[in-house]
């Protein structure tokens, strides 16, 4: 497999890893919703290398589809390279806007994309896909960059997007006229692969159930005729067919009927083929609407009258801002966001966007769910100041409803409700017996189980009275803590609390506290007490011993 080099990319290959878990902080008032809860649909403000991080404890394995919408690198967007890594070279780029005349530009783009794709990945679903948005300027070594993170193998379409329509005529070239959207899985099925995405066949439309017009009234049903020659050419297959007038017909030269003499035989006995109405035409093969797919298979270029375009996209925001001026020149329709989830989705899967921008997902994925009934759930990250002015903003009004709006559902408003997250303070480890910058139980608690387990966190399980946080496929994952420095200096794992934890029920008790005053190493008091399983990690340096 080929890779791409670039500047900086030994330093950021593993960046990801480093970086630190942030907490989430829930914002009330900002929310829309009676409980604010990482479960609902979430917005979230902050920067999203940091938020996709925080995310992990919650929703690693999780996402059934990503879309992202990351700047194109133009020159003209003002987008500044800030993610703090540790070297000199890169804190130098800090906060410069990249323009067209930095000669780094590339580098740095694909330096803020790699660890943000790498963290994307290991959010998706096992059968989850991710399709990202771009155009001329970058999307050859996106193309690359992606076949390094989610291999070659899992490519599955460069998709064209017909994104206006009318020409350019003052373009030097050409006229410019569509985008990509690149769509890979993260497991790709083919040959013993058993697990893996399977994209969803299209919706059909009148449009398409109109092709079957039935113009003899077969009582079988409705029906439309297709081509019964093929091009890749079969000496056995090119003969000659006596129609029921009798003309005899053969193939286009270069061509031959599609199947055997036999078959075609057969076909005519069961009334399958059409010779027109005077029964003297070139032979078609008749296929009945009552046999075809429920679906339409996706085709690899999207044009504006099916997924709408850039103007049309500026058009639903104003409808929905018509008091707000918007910074958003290049936003994307309803229509091609909705198109990726219908693609990729059931009914009840996670969205992911983290360059969310003005909130198309999100309103996307609420329109989808009126329409079909489903409970599908969008999560944003936003790390520009409008997250709640205009991102979050959206999203409130497509749910109560836009007045001025032409479609009724919008009009009425698309329902559904959302919780609202600031990126918090770091969760720093080293930090916690000094009572630093101290965490909430909860999102310490997210912290440790996912970082001891590596499974899904789940905040309803835990019970801070007996200390217990939740269980994993094997152990049950225990902590005594508080965001207060006199009880992390005085509270132990002692034989007391030892003996009030949950009866051994086979799977080990990691319990994490900041100290112990009990031996756990003698097998006679283990017994005695009954203090079987359990296995003490200290705050905060075992975490990471236990996953491994």
């Amino acid at each position: 497999m080929v890779n791409i080099n670039f500047k900086g990319k030994s330093i950021i290959q593993n960046h990801h890893l480093s970086v630190k878990y942030h907490q989430l902080v829930p914002v009330k008032e900002k929310s829309l919703t009676e409980k604010v809860s990482l479960n609902d649909n979430l917005i979230i403000h902050g920067d999203n290398l940091k938020a996709l991080k925080a995310l992990l404890p919650t929703y690693a394995g999780k996402v059934k589809c990503i879309y992202i919408d990351p700047p194109y690198n133009t020159g003209n967007e003002k987008w500044a390279y800030n993610d703090n890594v540790n070297s000199p070279m890169m804190k130098d780029w800090l906060g410069k806007v990249v323009d067209k005349d930095d000669l780094t530009r590339h580098d740095k783009w694909l330096c803020m994309m790699m660890p943000r794709l790498k963290l994307l990945r290991e959010l998706l679903s096992e059968d989850g896909v991710i399709f990202i948005s771009c155009d001329d300027n970058e999307q050859h070594r996106l193309r690359i960059t992606l076949d390094e993170v989610f291999q070659e193998r899992n490519f599955i379409c460069n998709i064209i997007w017909q994104k206006k329509f009318s020409p350019q005529n003052d373009s030097t070239y050409f006229s410019d006229n569509h985008d990509f959207v690149i769509c890979y899985a993260k497991n790709k099925i083919e040959g013993d692969t058993t697990e893996g995405w399977i994209r969803n066949l299209l919706p059909r439309s009148e449009s398409h159930d109109k092709r079957y017009s039935n113009p003899d009234n077969d009582p079988r049903g409705l029906w439309a005729s297709s081509d019964l020659t093929v091009k890749t050419y079969n000496e056995e297959y090119d003969f000659p067919i006596t129609t029921p007038s009798g003309r005899v017909v053969n193939p286009t030269k270069g061509r031959c009927w599609s199947t055997s003499k036999e078959s075609i035989e057969k076909l005519i006995a069961d009334d399958r083929i059409w010779f027109g109405k005077k029964q003297s035409n070139i032979p078609r093969l008749k296929t009945f609407l009552s046999e075809v797919q429920e679906g339409i298979v996706p085709l690899s270029i999207w044009t504006y009258d099916e997924v709408g375009h850039n103007q049309e996209a500026k058009q639903e925001l104003k409808v929905i801002f018509s008091d707000i001026k918007l910074p958003f020149d290049t936003p994307k329709p309803v229509k091609l966001i909705k198109r990726i989830i219908q693609l990729s989705t059931n009914d009840d899967d996670v969205i992911l966007d983290s360059f969310a921008g003005s909130g198309t997902t999100a309103h996307a994925v609420l329109d989808l769910n009126k329409e079909d009934g489903g409970n599908r759930k969008f999560i944003l990250v936003e790390c520009e100041d409008y997250a709640d002015e205009l991102t979050a903003e959206r999203v409130r009004r497509v749910i109560k409803g836009v007045k001025n709006a032409k479609d009724k559902n919008l009009k009425e408003g698309l329902g559904g409700t959302f919780s609202y997250f600031e990126l918090g303070d770091p969760i720093e480890m080293e930090s916690i017996l000094e009572g630093n910058k101290l965490p909430s139980y909860e999102e310490l608690a997210r912290y440790v189980f996912y970082t001891a387990t590596g499974e899904e966190f789940d905040p309803s399980k835990i019970d801070e009275d007996t200390k217990f946080i939740g269980e994993s496929r094997a152990y049950e994952v225990y902590l005594f803590y508080k965001p207060d420095l006199e009880y992390l200096k005085n509270t132990a794992l002692t034989l007391e609390r030892a003996k009030a934890l949950k009866p051994f029920s086979g799977k080990k008790r990691l319990v994490f506290a900041p100290a112990k005053f009990l031996d756990l190493s003698d097998s006679e008091f283990i017994d005695k007490h009954g203090l079987k399983g359990i296995e003490f990690c200290q705050l905060p340096f075992e975490i990471y011993r236990i996953k491994g």
